[in-house]
């Protein structure tokens, strides 16, 4: 699987291994798709962030390149996720393993590019991958985007954030410091439960909550399928103010 104009490689870490895409120059954001896969308004995005003068890297974690959504195609990718260890969809109070190789890529794509840090912006199933990746000091721009892991089966995984008790510590020192968190969503999406509070309630001021009145009940996708251009707008600027110092 190619995409045209993009660098194709491969990061392993943990025994986990992921095709990477990248392109772009100047500060590293890594792009993290939705389900079912990197679809064409997932890569339409990305160009977006490349345009305003970033390294963009996007792992694929399921699915394929390029491939529009259907019901069946989402349905596949839903299942690999389902049974994939690298993932915790319904363990409460877990940081996915997936979130530790994430950190291992951004922490080696910073020391290619250099900058002040990396951004981040992950999409649905990913959504709050970037959460987790405050870990380290060098995420300096989280984006979380419709977070919709642990899947919101019932009010408490609704509520939780896919983090472990220590890395909630940490993240909570870094909000505590200065680092601030954006997030984004569609106010009637069921898929991110009641996390919007919990994210309140957890970072205080350092979260920034970008929300959109539901004009349907497929209103999910702020920034690809169902895209709020002023969500794009928010996300972009967030990445030049943290990372292009």
């Amino acid at each position: 699987m190619e995409i045209p104009g993009w660098q194709q490689s491969s990061f392993s870490n943990g025994g986990i291994v992921h095709q990477l895409f990248r392109k772009g120059s100047g500060p590293a954001v890594i792009v993290v798709h939705e389900i079912p896969g990197i679809t064409p308004k997932v890569l339409q995005f990305a160009e977006r962030v490349v345009d305003k003068g970033f390294t963009v890297v996007m792992p694929l974690l399921v699915g394929e390149v390029g491939r529009e959504p259907s019901g069946g195609y989402i349905a596949s990718s839903m299942r690999k996720i389902c049974i994939s260890h690298e993932f915790t969809t319904l363990a409460m109070r877990k940081t996915s393993p997936i979130i530790g190789w994430l950190r291992a890529l951004a922490k080696q794509i910073h020391q290619e590019v250099g900058g002040v840090g990396v951004g981040a912006v992950g999409m649905c199933f990913s959504g709050g991958f970037a959460l987790g990746m405050m870990v380290d000091d060098i995420m300096v721009a989280p984006v979380l985007s419709q977070p919709s892991l642990p899947f919101a089966v019932g009010a408490r995984r609704s509520a939780d954030l896919n983090l472990s008790e220590s890395d909630e510590a940490r993240v909570i020192e870094r909000a505590q410091a200065g680092c601030q968190v954006l997030g984004l969503r569609y106010t009637g999406d069921k898929l991110v439960g009641t996390r919007f509070d919990s994210l309140r309630k957890l970072l205080g001021d350092a979260f920034i909550a970008v929300e959109f009145a539901s004009t349907t009940k497929q209103d999910h996708s702020v920034l690809t399928e169902q895209i709020q251009e002023e969500g794009v707008a928010r996300v972009l600027n967030f990445f030049q103010e943290k990372l292009q110092k």
